[in-house]
């Protein structure tokens, strides 16, 4: 008897239905049955109603991934069991919002979530179970029990089965309050704006289902969703936020596509997986690229060597909004990336069309799934990005949309006419000419589009070129400004006034061709991510040395080799060129605008841009002191990774910082100017822009790396040298008989409260890595001896001062330091 009733209940807990995922490494056979169907159990019959009962003759169906029904106001989906458990993407996005929600950084076709999702069935029930991949497991081993166990997925939401369908081969559901409600998964507010804006709840009268569809491999539905809210962003006294969401589910492919193993050596975003069935006796995160999945449809000719189309090519669709003027150059920008394609093998990978017509297709959506779109958004934002939908498993794009703001071009236009009017004639007006303004639309469409293709920025890809080169016109035509499309590197501002045949604006480069190359080309003899990487090595090494290869990243602020908005391998130089140019722009900004259109807004707005550039020029060099130089390598290339910047070029950058930075530069303080585009503010504005070089010179990171540094070798820039040369600079007036002027009293003040902050302040771990304790370093004993040293000099020139201001301004800052030296 007793083995009667344990085989019984083994055999009751074999029955029982799955309520997770198997999270497992290995791919799924086609045929593979990922759930069976269990009779409801007879005392939960009566809940279950007959199909026509509830699909009645009234219904409206669409059929599709499943079939959905509209009955009365009801929606129904109707489930085939060999869709549950299948993994499937649910994205919401924002179709429709109200002016300046998020503070205009969101807009229509915002993503608002990304999902992966299982239908699950759980007794009477049907359950949206969310998955994921981050932790894996062959499920052949042991150890996959385990990683179920600790990684068991939330449930998204819970339907009662509302009928089965007439063969029984699908489930009916009634989704209405899923899409209807505030179900947080999907909704377009996030917990911080829901703070914001007040958010009390959503008022259920006012939301509803605006329309849902079904089509082979995906379902859209839009909703309205209307907040009570307090603060709302707009229309104030209506107290109320109404967005229109736009939910797509995906079905994922069957067999995943073959993941690449990422390299830090050639920049592409990626995601990792926590591999628990490594043999290195730790859990091993496992890197990948994310890329579309391009297949040559000959692979026989892919293999020879000729150019072959894809079997599923690239497609973006304009926005139906899109200016008719502006539509060439964005066509234009999208399919710039053909030529690196062919250097990966594919023709015609990747396509730009326009918006269909109604007739041509009228259920064209820019939210649809099924459409990656150049989303044109009515906004005063000057931005545009490149995000992409991606599948978890494997990395593969399935979606992107690229948005582009209307206003971002008038960014271009500034800083076209700041940065080459100097040397550029068609840059010396407010009215640039359109074939410039499509130029340069199309390589910031170019530069999404690269983002959109798995590429992230690439800061090293300017200092690939010569500064000299930049003023060669046929090295500029044919090598652009940068290595690649992908760097912070917009206009060429080091050519100079009578340099012939200049190109001003960025374009694709060779970095472009090598990286699609490196991710996107079939490697047709390996038929697993491992077994590529011997190739994937080789082409990295084959172009190991060449300066126009080399990645950087955006992260690496330490690296002055690696920074945004600069040119050329020598910011000394290049800011030279660079400032040179700004001071001839800024004695003829009011020619160029004011006096063209009779009033001072441009000429204002300008001004401030221009504060912008001199703030560029200025920084390229200052990090250049405490620089680290680093370089992606592995063991096997040789070499150092992280190389400190030359003490001789960190010294230099020091003087140069004095003559540019901190003596006051009167070029910047046109009064004529100044007098008609503001009351007040001169000595300020200027004051904000030292104090940021002087804080960022004494900064806790960049006063550790130069200890460090020192440490490693003597002979490197110190932090004691470092700190002497600034003070030598900042206060150079102490050593003589003279006047200090007011612009060099607020930046002497603005040391001493810097100096201040470093003998009480610490690390922000916000802003910096946590790598060395500051109270039991060196820094508040050099920064005590550096006050000490200066208290001596400023009473002895306080002594010899020859104005009052300056004589009371010495006294002040010996007041000063003796608080910081003895706070009692």
């Amino acid at each position: 008897m007793k083995h009667i009733v344990l085989f019984v209940m083994a055999l009751a807990f074999c029955c029982m239905p799955m309520t997770h995922h198997a999270q497992s490494k290995r791919k799924k056979k086609k045929n593979d049955k990922t759930e069976a169907v269990t009779p409801a159990p007879k005392k939960n019959q009566g809940k279950i109603k007959a199909y026509d009962k509830v699909i009645t003759k009234d219904a409206i169906s669409d059929d599709g991934l499943f079939k959905v029904h509209k009955v009365g106001e009801k929606y129904f989906f109707e489930i085939p069991n060999e869709h549950l458990g299948k993994d499937m993407l649910l994205v919401s996005r924002i179709a429709k919002l109200p002016a300046n929600l998020g503070g205009g950084y969101i807009n229509a076709g915002t993503k608002t979530g990304e999902r992966l999702v299982a239908w699950e069935r759980f007794d009477t029930k049907i359950l949206i179970k969310e998955r994921s991949y981050n932790s894996v497991a062959d499920e052949e081993l042991p150890i996959s029990i385990s990683v179920k166990s600790n990684n068991y997925e939330p449930t998204l939401f819970a339907f009662d089965i509302a009928a089965f369908s007439k063969d029984s081969s699908a489930i009916v559901v009634d989704v209405t309050k899923f899409y209807s409600s505030d179900v947080k998964a999907i909704s377009g507010l996030p917990s911080r704006l829901r703070t914001t804006y007040k958010v009390r709840n959503l008022d259920a009268s006012r939301s509803f289902i605006n329309s849902m569809k079904s089509f082979p491999q995906n379902i859209e539905v839009v909703q309205d969703m209307t907040y009570n809210a307090s603060q709302p962003p707009s229309a104030r006294s209506a107290e109320t936020i109404s967005l229109q969401m736009n939910q797509s589910m995906i079905l994922l492919p069957e067999t995943p596509m073959q993941p690449r193993f990422a390299d830090e050596r050639v920049g592409w975003f990626t995601f990792s997986q926590v591999d628990y069935g490594s043999e290195q006796l730790k859990a091993d995160t496992k890197t990948y690229i994310r890329r579309w999945r391009l297949e040559p449809k000959d692979p026989a000719a892919y293999a020879r060597g000729e150019l072959v189309e894809p079997v599923k090519p690239i497609v973006y669709y304009l926005d139906p909004a899109t200016p008719e003027n502006l539509r060439p150059y964005i066509k234009a920008g999208i399919e710039l990336w053909q030529g690196p394609f062919e250097t990966a093998g594919f023709k015609n990978a990747i396509i730009a069309k326009y918006p269909p017509t109604k007739e041509e297709d009228p259920d064209f959506s820019p939210e649809d799934i099924r459409y990656s779109v150049v989303r044109y958004v009515a906004s005063e934002t000057r931005n545009a990005m490149g995000p992409s939908v991606s599948d978890p498993r494997s990395g593969e794009i399935i979606e992107s949309d690229i948005i582009w703001y209307h206003n971002h071009l008038r960014s271009y236009r500034n800083r076209y006419l700041l940065e080459t009017g100097a040397a550029n004639p068609a840059a010396r007006t407010l009215n640039t000419p359109a074939e410039d303004i499509g130029e340069m639309m199309k390589m910031v469409i170019a530069h999404e589009v690269g983002h959109a293709l798995g590429l992230p920025h690439n800061m090293s890809a300017s200092k690939a070129y010569d500064v000299e080169s930049y003023r060669d016109g046929a090295f500029t035509q044919e090598f652009g400004i940068a290595s690649t499309i992908m760097d912070y590197a917009r206009y060429n501002y080091i050519a100079q006034p009578g340099d012939q045949n200049i190109r001003f604006i960025r374009q694709i480069g060779p970095y472009d061709h090598y990286a699609i190359n490196w991710g996107y080309r079939n490697i047709s003899t390996a038929n697993s991510a491992e077994a590529e990487r011997n190739t994937l090595d080789a082409w990295i090494l084959e172009k190991a040395g060449d300066p126009k290869y080399v990645f950087g990243k955006q992260s690496s602020r330490f690296d002055p080799t690696s920074q945004t908005e600069d040119i050329g391998n020598d910011a000394i130089k290049a800011s030279n060129y660079a400032l040179s140019n700004l001071k001839y722009v800024a004695q003829q900004l009011p020619k160029w605008t004011s006096d063209q259109t009779n009033n001072y807004d441009d000429l204002e707005e300008l001004y401030g841009e221009l504060l912008g550039c001199y703030n560029r020029y200025v920084g390229h060099v200052l990090s250049n002191v405490g620089g680290v130089e680093e370089h992606l390598i592995t063991p096997r290339q040789g070499g150092i990774a992280y190389q400190a910047v030359p003490k001789q070029k960190q010294q230099a950058s020091m003087q140069w910082l004095h003559k540019n930075a901190f003596e006051t530069p009167m070029w910047l303080l046109d009064k004529s100017m100044l007098q008609n585009i503001n009351y007040a503010g001169y000595t300020d504005r200027l004051r904000r822009l030292q104090s940021r070089y002087l804080n960022g010179l004494l900064s806790f990171d960049r006063l550790g790396r130069l200890i460090d540094h020192e440490a490693i070798n003597p002979t490197n820039y110190s932090a004691l040298s470092m700190l002497q040369d600034l003070r030598k600079g900042v206060w150079n007036e102490v050593n003589y008989t003279k006047n200090v002027d007011v612009y060099r009293r607020n930046l002497q003040r603005v040391y001493i409260d810097r100096m201040q902050y470093l003998m009480t302040e610490d690390l922000d771990p916000r802003q910096s890595r946590q790598y060395f304790n500051v109270s039991q370093s060196d820094v508040r004993a050099l920064v005590r001896g550096e006050l000490n040293t200066l208290k001596r000099q400023v009473a002895a020139a306080g002594n010899r001062a020859v104005n009052t201001v300056t004589k009371y301004h010495y006294r002040d800052c010996v007041k000063r330091i003796e608080q910081i030296l003895d706070p009692k």
